[in-house]
């Protein structure tokens, strides 16, 4: 498979675009993968919509679905069957009870039908959803939709799940992203120089930058609000899996840690709530081996949550959800005790900028460029975020970036059992620690004597991920995923 193909194809998506909005890069959504979950969800729902745009919804009698590549591949065990089914329901992934999944999946798999909205149903046979393990030529995430009406073709879609919750098509005539980049952006931003060479201009943080350019699109208030939302389900992604013990589905087993971790951490501290629990947290000793642990906790709790099809936030994939927050939460409950929505909206900013960065030249995709682009991207936007908050420059907070992702360089995708556990979820603990260790690194450096920019380390992420073998991205055919059966565990 020519990857190099693949990219240039898509270049012609994503280069296009100057503006990628923070809540494009973090967003709400339930667990294992962005891209192979969320994806495929958003995209089913897309296939309905248009199903219904284009009067063919009320001939359909049955519908066929065909997973390609990577979301065949590992699609088990990333629920991609799963959601598909809930997508072709028309549940919403940011606001569907999480009660609700087994319930909605169970129905149609006992009564083989789908249920759209305004009760029209259609046959939907237990082996309507096709695994295939060849590869679309156009992206390593592909799925096809195809609509039968008395036994005829009347409908045929092809979706590209491109990593972070992002769908797309081959042919798509990209009218509203053109629309958007009409706009009059005050700052358009491809590459970190630009948003270095802004900040020094204006003399404003990347934050600043980045809530000047989100005004083109929504109020101050609506980006308050919903900036709060993202922090609110991280917050509660956090206590949910603090609190929450047991093991994982799936057939490997693994015992939730982070239970039995904040146990020992909280000892008899008493709270009713998430932000109690915040308080509870500043009033416990901190030294440096309970800092460790806590980064840990908080960044286990999320993935763990992940693992279940809980919700969280893509940050900016739903395998690496738990670093950004992990990171944030660090420096609520030890940086600084009077930190407040405040911080937490630089925080959010400067991250998806950073992200958008890593998006429009490489990619947040794992089927595309291995572990890097999903924790090594986080880490990065993590570690930047962390850097402002901590009272670095742009060129600091852009230097730190850089320092986290050189080091993921090279970091494989290969999931054990094409599950998002092992090793997924202690990379998140991993990536949060480097991502705090890379703030004071770049705190403590002069930008200018570094030899490495960020753009410099994207470019070289995506000739890594160019040149990797497609058996360590996210197939489960190389690495950890082929060396450690299920039968081991």
């Amino acid at each position: 498979m020519d990857f190099l193909h693949l990219h240039h194809n898509l270049d012609l998506i994503l280069r296009m675009s100057q503006f990628i909005s923070v809540f494009d890069m973090l967003k709400i959504g339930v667990g294992p993968s962005s891209s192979h979950t969320l994806g495929p969800w958003r995209a089913a729902i897309a296939w309905v919509e248009k199903l219904r745009e284009q009067n063919l919804l009320e001939s359909l009698d049955t519908v066929e679905v065909n997973l390609y590549g990577s979301l065949s591949l590992t699609g088990k065990g990333h629920a991609t069957d799963v959601a598909v089914l809930l997508g072709l329901s028309e549940a919403d992934p940011e606001y569907i009870p999480i009660e609700d999944i087994v319930i909605i999946v169970d129905r149609i798999n006992t009564q083989e039908e789908i249920f759209f909205k305004g009760g029209k149903k259609v046959s939907f046979l237990r082996n309507s959803i096709k695994f295939n393990r060849d590869f679309l030529p156009f992206h390593a995430n592909g799925m096809t939709f195809k609509g039968f009406s008395d036994g005829k073709e009347i409908s045929s879609e092809t979706y590209y799940s491109i990593g972070g919750g992002f769908i797309v098509q081959e042919n798509d005539n990209l009218e509203e992203e053109i629309e958007i980049n009409k706009k009059n952006f005050p700052y358009p931003i491809n590459r970190a120089i630009q948003l270095e060479e802004y900040c020094e201009k204006e003399n404003l943080k990347i934050s600043d930058i980045v809530f000047k350019n989100e005004l083109e699109l929504r109020s101050s208030d609506e980006i308050d609000f919903e900036l709060n939302r993202i922090w609110e389900t991280m917050l509660e992604c956090m206590y949910i899996g603090c609190h929450t013990e047991g093991r994982l589905p799936g057939g490997l087993n693994v015992k939730r840690r982070a239970f039995d971790t904040h146990v020992k951490l909280i000892k008899d501290a008493t709270y009713s709530n998430q932000k109690e629990w915040i308080t509870a947290i500043r009033g416990n000793e901190v030294k440096f081996r309970e800092i460790l642990k806590w980064v840990s906790c908080f960044a286990l709790s999320v993935n763990e949550v992940n693992a279940a099809l809980g919700r969280v936030v893509t940050a900016p994939t739903n395998g690496s959800a738990g670093v950004i927050p992990a990171v944030l939460m660090y420096y609520l409950v030890i940086e600084n005790h009077e930190a407040n929505f405040n911080e937490i909206k630089k925080f959010l900013l400067t991250a998806g900028e950073i992200g958008s960065i890593f998006k429009k030249n490489a990619t947040i995709s794992a089927a595309m460029g291995g572990c890097q682009a999903e924790i090594g991207v986080s880490s990065a936007m993590a570690a930047g975020a962390l850097t402002e908050l901590l009272g670095g420059t742009a060129a600091q907070a852009l230097s730190a970036a850089e320092i986290a992702m050189e080091h993921h360089l090279g970091l494989t995708c290969d999931p054990i059992a094409g599950l998002v556990q092992v090793p997924c979820i202690e990379r998140n603990s991993m990536g949060a620690i480097k991502a705090i260790h890379a703030a004071e690194i770049a705190l403590e450096t002069d930008p200018k004597d570094s030899l490495v920019s960020l753009d410099k380390v994207i470019d070289t992420m995506w000739e890594t991920a160019k040149d990797m073998n497609k058996n360590y991205k996210e197939t489960s055919e190389g690495g950890l995923a082929v060396n450690v059966r299920i039968v081991d565990c």
